[in-house]
């Protein structure tokens, strides 16, 4: 099969009825009807108030994201990836495995052709360890590929090339320090903002394997925009495999103080909230959600923005118990870091007035968790019984008041 002769059906409802494309970001109005995000946005900007399609004048301008579409036109834009990558295998033109001796050959003429030989290198890389050892070991090979990185213009398709070959072998790698060159990780900053999903989810698989210390993590969040995109990474409309990558890389830089603070300038908290106020919410990007919150409050201006955030409070508190034992000990770490170890008076009162919330740190006090969250469960519930007191007293001082000598 050619891939001229793969014809393509879209589905009616992943077209946008605006623009008739298939939706990128399908969202709902309050009529039922789903537009997508940039098309509907421009409408309701302009100033108008009815549903473009039923015509009826709407009763709120919220718009609601619908995931569930989203994952449909995911699966289907994947399946048409797919079948097109098969129709080219079986093309004539289709990449053959190299040998050994080939790909000496092919890295030796790799100014000279390059994008071919890129890609049979990625063949070759992707077929067995042995081919990955074989290249991380390959006397000069991971220095033209560095070179090549050094010196690598605007070709978005031939980085990506090279991002995945060093993603293929950078477990058998021992030294990445040529990664942390400005140069290197403007290729990598280069990738995330226009880059495949797929590329990107790459990139930041590589930032994350040189995130070794504190020398290389401060190397990456100082590179001017790469921190940013990162955080741009998690907004929720993104691939959820995207979101998950990049909560894993943030993780990892975040030690030193100075990453923090630059994270929580960049508004990192309230995207966390976004993930973890979202239903449909992947278990692991809970967990990982979770993770960097906790990072984060430990430091002063991470929990001065948490504790004045009622509605983070309340979804932190319902994660308790709710998804995964690795959540739940997140989430307790959190609450207790902000409410007891620095008694933050806000986040305390935002975290008795959660509904079920004494009952589950009673329930945790019981559970065969860690003995930390034990403990952190135990100073959390003192935060209840104080307040029932505190209650308890202020009913008793009116009633005094008002009841006759």
């Amino acid at each position: 099969m050619r891939k001229d002769d793969l014809y393509i059906t879209i589905p009616s409802f992943f077209r946008c009825p605006i623009s008739l494309d298939v939706m990128k970001s399908p969202v709902s109005l309050c009529t039922g009807v789903t537009y997508d995000r940039a098309s509907i946005q421009r409408w309701l900007d302009s100033g108008n108030n009815t549903c473009p399609a039923t015509m009826q004048v709407l009763q709120s301008k919220e718009i609601v994201p619908n995931r569930n579409l989203q994952r449909l036109i995911q699966m289907w834009s994947d399946s048409v990836a797919r079948r097109q990558v098969d129709a080219e295998s079986a093309a004539p033109s289709s990449v053959v495995v190299p040998s050994q001796d080939q790909v000496k050959l092919l890295v030796k003429q790799l100014d000279k052709n390059c994008s071919t030989s890129l890609a049979k290198i990625v063949c070759f890389a992707g077929e067995s360890e042995e081919n990955r050892e074989f290249l991380a070991r390959m006397d000069g090979f991971l220095n033209a590929v560095f070179d090549f990185m050094r010196n690598a213009e605007s070709d978005i398709k031939l980085i990506e090339q090279v991002v995945s070959i060093l993603d293929l072998i950078q477990s058998k790698v021992q030294d990445k320090r040529p990664l942390l060159e400005s140069n290197c990780l403007s290729t990598i900053l280069l990738v995330l903002q226009r880059g495949t999903s797929d590329s990107q989810i790459q990139s930041l698989r590589l930032l994350e394997s040189i995130a070794i210390d504190g020398e290389s993590k401060l190397k990456i969040a100082e590179k001017e925009g790469l921190l940013l995109e990162l955080v741009n990474s998690l907004s929720k409309e993104k691939d959820e495999r995207l979101i998950e990558a990049s909560l894993s890389c943030l993780s990892a830089i975040t030690k030193p103080k100075r990453v923090k603070t630059k994270l929580i300038q960049y508004r990192t908290i309230p995207e966390l909230k976004n993930l973890l106020s979202e239903p449909n919410m992947s278990v692991s990007i809970i967990e990982k959600s979770l993770k960097l919150l906790e990072t984060l409050s430990f430091c002063k201006e991470g929990r001065v923005e948490i504790r004045h955030d009622s509605k983070l409070l309340q979804a932190i508190v319902q994660k308790v118990l709710k998804v995964s034992s690795k959540a739940t000990e997140h989430a307790v770490t959190v609450l207790w870091s902000v409410c007891c170890l620095f008694r933050e008076e806000k986040a305390q009162e935002a975290v008795v007035g959660c509904s079920n919330g004494l009952t589950k740190f009673l329930l945790l006090m019981q559970s065969d968790c860690s003995s930390a969250t034990r403990q952190m469960s135990a100073d959390l519930l003192k935060l209840f019984r104080v307040n029932s007191n505190s209650c308890l007293s202020s009913y008793d001082t009116k009633t005094t008041h008002i009841m006759p000598c």
